[in-house]
């Protein structure tokens, strides 16, 4: 039996663990699904705090503790610190005669919106001198139904909402943010844009760059693997594939030694055994993986780096937009596959996740996290050459039951049903999010629309 966790196939446990973050929809942990709060947010804040929250300039916490009540002095100042350090990654030039804008510090709408330009104004910028016009101008400012009321106490959602429009806007002009694997194909009066996603994110990946954005704004439908958000028609599925529905444990189904290292793990990140009494291995696995992957050993900050993934971003996006959602696979069909690797082959790929983070630093294999560092780089700069030469390189070393499910057949069923929607006499423009793993190896979805006579170029 040809073991992954042996010394000659280390590198095919980095393989496991990064070909699973590009090729299937990440599942949010367990230790994440925790009762939901009640959240003090307008209506109309939504789909600016969706896209805000992801910048990392303020704590999601904050939605649950008088978000639209007057912002204190202690918040404006990490909104206002968190705001400057998103910009300052931009490595502007800054003025040297720079002079801010006084203010009075008193909270008002006007005076926070000042002492959000003057972040813009220390750099060499065609800002203008003018705070409110400026703002107003770049509809960072947009007012309320009885006007700008800048003398007016702000609240932490507005705060919020300016640095966030700032931010975007401050990107946009500079024609900044993350350009990602993206591709364009059109056949029949028909548009498809391509993103390859990595499932696993973080805050320095946002802003996407507004042409993805915008390509995704115009498109009638978001097409993905899975809708995550889907719950009675997956997830509850999902759910039960994943626990064992015989009485049985997960002590019951592995060697005493895997489930003892099971315990050290579970132990070392502080998750509670009973949590993971009723869950099969390959789940366990898929869900230590996500901390493996983030180099934390914090469950609720590798749960936040999997809500950082392309696919939530987007499935989000389109719920607020009411923009239709579509499944090249769904829930379902990928519960099955993971439920159908042998029991053998479970237990291997557990003890695989479990050795790579009870013994990160004796693990000969490359380290998977700062791979993963890497990948998000090349994501970030639309660096698709060297994502391909650097993922194929991990890829094709490591051959087991695991990528073997997840390369093959699913290609060839994404690419037939892609054709489908090309070849379709109902026009329409389609935002296609799938694991980046689809579309750079051969014989995965692009090669194959392109061997069916499509151009596929890269979208610029």
């Amino acid at each position: 039996m040809k073991k992954i966790c042996n010394k000659a196939s280390k590198k095919g446990i980095v393989a496991v663990l990064l070909t699973f973050m590009m090729m299937l929809t990440t599942i949010i942990p367990v230790w994440a699904q925790q009762p939901q709060q009640t959240t003090d947010i307008s209506q109309w804040a939504i789909g600016a705090l969706n896209e805000g929250e992801r910048y990392g300039i303020y704590p999601v916490e904050w939605y649950y503790d008088g978000f639209r009540s007057e912002i204190s002095q202690e918040r404006l100042e990490i909104l206002l610190t968190h705001t400057d350090n998103k910009i300052a990654s931009l490595g502007l030039n800054k003025k040297q005669d720079f002079v801010p804008v006084s203010y009075k510090a008193d909270s008002t709408r006007g005076d926070v919106l000042i002492r959000m330009y003057n972040i813009l104004a220390q750099y060499d910028l065609p800002i203008g001198e003018l705070p409110v016009d400026y703002m107003k101008e770049r509809g960072i400012l947009q007012g309320t139904s009885k006007g700008l009321e800048l003398d007016q106490i702000c609240t932490t959602e507005q705060a919020v909402i300016l640095a966030t429009r700032l931010v975007e806007d401050t990107y946009n002009l500079l024609d900044a943010g993350s350009k990602g694997f993206a591709w364009e194909v059109e056949h029949n009066g028909n548009i498809i844009y391509f993103l390859g996603s990595i499932h696993i994110g973080n805050n320095e990946l946002y802003p996407i760059n507004q042409r993805l954005k915008q390509a995704f704004n115009e498109s009638d439908a978001l097409i993905v693997e899975a809708n995550l958000f889907d719950q009675e028609g997956g997830m509850e599925y999902f759910l039960e594939k994943s626990t064992y529905q015989d009485d049985t444990t997960l002590k019951d189904n592995i060697s005493q030694e895997t489930y003892e290292k099971a315990l050290k793990v579970f132990e070392k990140l502080d998750l509670p055994e009973e949590v993971y009494n009723q869950i099969k291995p390959w789940r366990v696995a898929n869900d230590l993986s996500v901390i493996s992957m983030t180099s934390s050993e914090e469950p609720q900050m590798a749960s936040q780096s999997a809500g950082l993934g392309m696919d939530i971003y987007f499935l989000t996006k389109a719920l607020v937009t009411q923009k239709p959602i579509q499944e090249l696979e769904g829930i379902k069909y990928q519960a099955d596959l993971f439920d159908g690797l042998s029991h053998e082959f479970q237990e291997e790929y557990l003890n695989a996740i479990l050795d790579s983070i009870l013994d990160p630093q004796t693990n000969e294999a490359p380290d998977s996290a700062q791979m993963l560092d890497e990948w998000l780089k090349q994501w970030r700069n639309g660096d698709v050459e060297g994502f391909t030469s650097d993922y194929n390189g991990i890829t094709e070393e490591s051959e087991n039951e695991l990528t073997n499910m997840l390369f093959g057949k699913r290609d060839k069923n994404m690419a037939e049903r892609i054709s489908t929607i090309l070849e379709s006499e109902e026009k329409g423009t389609y935002f296609v999010v799938v694991g980046a793993g689809h579309f750079v190896r051969d014989n995965t979805v692009i090669h194959q629309l392109r061997e069916k006579g499509y151009n596929v170029e890269v979208f610029q």
